[in-house]
């Protein structure tokens, strides 16, 4: 197959005042490696500062109807997106009022054509340039960030590693956190024994029946205390797929 017969790889392009913060963590390991050597996706940075049409290079201006700090306008932002091809690519604003992100938001993404991720500062994007142009205003939690270069590379980072090839063997994804509305069971290595502590003896019985009902136990008790509310999904799930609801 020749270079342009070649399908292109699954492109994340970041907006953003900083596109030196790029690639950051992006950058190393196998999502690294998948980047650079194997061409398995590909990143690109659009500086949003060169969209301006203010002569001094100003993004931004005072909230209507009053308050602190400013806002990323409307027309810079929609000029600088309108310079990209967009068509099959998901548009995703990271922002702290947004929905918050989920591994199945994230699956969605990764069978797109790409993603396009804006990057936020000040007080946020004038509303309506987001309405238009069709951005998911996505949060990866409830906590407030300088900017959305960090929120990003979450968003970018659980998309990617999803892609095919990016992290090897595809079964090394099937009992992840979040992959069947369960969290991951703990893991242990060798020493045998740390600090006085050992490794659970039923991972070391060679038993893999009773191996996997210990790992389900404990995906379902984590689960149950430390996020309730998908605890609650998965009896709904289990309950609306006939299975009997554990307790």
């Amino acid at each position: 197959m020749s270079d342009i017969d070649a399908p292109s790889p699954y492109t994340v392009t970041v907006m953003t005042m900083f596109p030196e913060a790029f690639p950051g963590p992006l950058g190393v390991s196998l999502i690294g490696t998948a980047w650079k050597e194997s061409a398995l996706w590909a990143l690109e940075t659009l500086d949003i500062r060169n969209f301006s049409s203010d002569k001094r290079g100003f993004l931004d201006d005072t909230p209507a109807g009053g308050g602190p700090g400013q806002v990323l306008k409307a027309d810079v932002i929609a000029k600088a997106l309108d310079s990209l091809d967009v068509s099959g690519k998901r548009l995703v604003y990271m922002s702290a009022r947004g929905r918050r992100l989920t591994q199945d938001k994230v699956r969605e993404w990764a069978k797109a054509d790409g993603l396009i991720v804006l990057c936020g500062r000040f007080e946020g994007v004038d509303q309506r340039v987001l309405d238009a142009r069709g951005f998911e205003e996505i949060s990866v939690g409830d906590a407030v960030l300088a900017g959305g270069e960090a929120a990003a590379m979450v968003a970018i980072e659980a998309v990617v590693r999803l892609l095919p090839g990016v992290l090897g063997a595809a079964a090394s994804l099937e009992r992840e956190s979040f992959e069947d509305g369960l969290l991951e069971e703990p893991q242990f290595t060798r020493p045998r024994t740390f600090e006085g502590l050992d490794i659970p003896e039923v991972l070391l019985s060679g038993d893999h029946k009773k191996m996997a009902q210990w790992k389900q136990q404990q995906r379902e008790a984590t689960t149950k205390e430390r996020r309730p509310d998908l605890w609650e999904a998965y009896l709904s799930n289990l309950q609306a797929n006939g299975a009997s609801q554990r307790k």
